[in-house]
């Protein structure tokens, strides 16, 4: 690793013999304080480099810049160790190297460990629901969107009315159902053109919310991403959906994550076209000389959903 990283790499067997030798050297943990707590190599300090206050934190630790650090992190598929040692770097400590592996290499070659749990989890594994039914919370789910034209952008949120989830053996099923009378601008807040807006939205050039008050999306598939990290995408959702009284068939990415209460939610943002389901107003695809009545065809998604397992209610 020496170059223009200016640090150096060190093997387990090369940090045991030096523990083993006494040498004198700080050896450092650059995950967070509750993985410390249940797993850390014997006489390590913890600082974790995911803190905006790590280099304080270090720096209480070890003052010294020419003093010998040994940084690790948890495998050699995440970068932490390696942030920490290029931050450490940048801020003058001269004699820095990181442990090859990881806890991960650690354990796998027989060294101890300390801490409240010293099995050492893969964080890289699939998340997956029990089979079940899981109910979508109205009080904390919600669907935003946006809009644009060339000058500017407005958004706004609409809530869903109800919904749920089946999944049996992996494969997920399910319905929503959409409020759109609860169509809501944010952008305009206190303005007087908001309600002009919101009519505007709910009239036939747009929603025509008085003849289709909800609109409704349907799963079709919701297939696992291979290998996710997660922070990424981990689901290839495919659905109907239906807005003014036709339906059309949508794909978008989502992330699932499991929820303490043995419940999950789902973040997904995406654009659709608008002019499949019909909302044609000021769309230059199908009328000339618009002038200040253009409106873009796509309309932003973002929306998060959380599910209630129906065996914890």
């Amino acid at each position: 690793m020496k170059g223009h990283t200016d640090f150096s790499a060190i093997t387990p067997q090369e940090l045991y013999t030096k523990m083993a030798n006494e040498e004198d050297f700080v050896l450092l943990d650059t995950l967070t304080d509750d993985h410390f707590e249940e797993v850390h190599i014997p006489g390590a300090k913890n600082a974790c480099v995911f803190e905006v206050v790590f280099l304080n934190n270090v720096e209480r630790i070890i003052p010294e810049r020419k003093k010998e650090i040994i940084v690790y992190g948890s495998s050699d598929k995440s970068m932490d160790a390696v942030t920490a040692a290029e931050k450490l770097v940048r801020a003058g400590y001269a004699n820095v190297n990181v442990l090859t592996g990881g806890l991960v290499q650690w354990r796998r070659e027989g060294r101890p460990l300390e801490g409240e749990h010293t099995e050492i989890s893969d964080s890289s594994e699939q998340l997956r629901l029990g089979d079940g039914t899981y109910t979508v919370r109205v009080d904390t789910s919600i669907i935003e969107w946006a809009g644009r034209n060339p000058n500017k952008k407005h958004v706004g949120t609409v809530q869903l009315a109800g919904g749920d989830i089946t999944v049996n053996g992996g494969s997920i099923g399910g319905s929503f159902e959409v409020d759109m009378t609860s169509l809501r601008n944010i952008d305009l807040e206190g303005d007087d053109l908001q309600p002009v807006l919101l009519s505007h939205l709910k009239s036939d050039d747009f929603f025509l919310v008085k003849l289709f008050p909800r609109a409704f999306f349907s799963i079709m598939t919701a297939q696992p991403v291979e290998k996710p990290t997660l922070s990424s995408p981990n689901l290839k959702v495919r659905g109907i959906l239906e807005l003014r009284g036709m339906k059309k068939e949508i794909r978008f990415p989502a992330t699932l994550s499991l929820l303490p209460d043995g419940g999950a939610a789902v973040e997904a943002h995406f654009d659709i076209d608008r002019t499949r389901w019909g909302i044609l107003y000021g769309s230059s695809r199908f009328f000339e000389f618009l002038g200040m009545h253009l409106v873009f065809d796509l309309i932003s998604i973002q929306l998060r959903l959380v599910l209630e397992s129906n065996d914890e209610r």
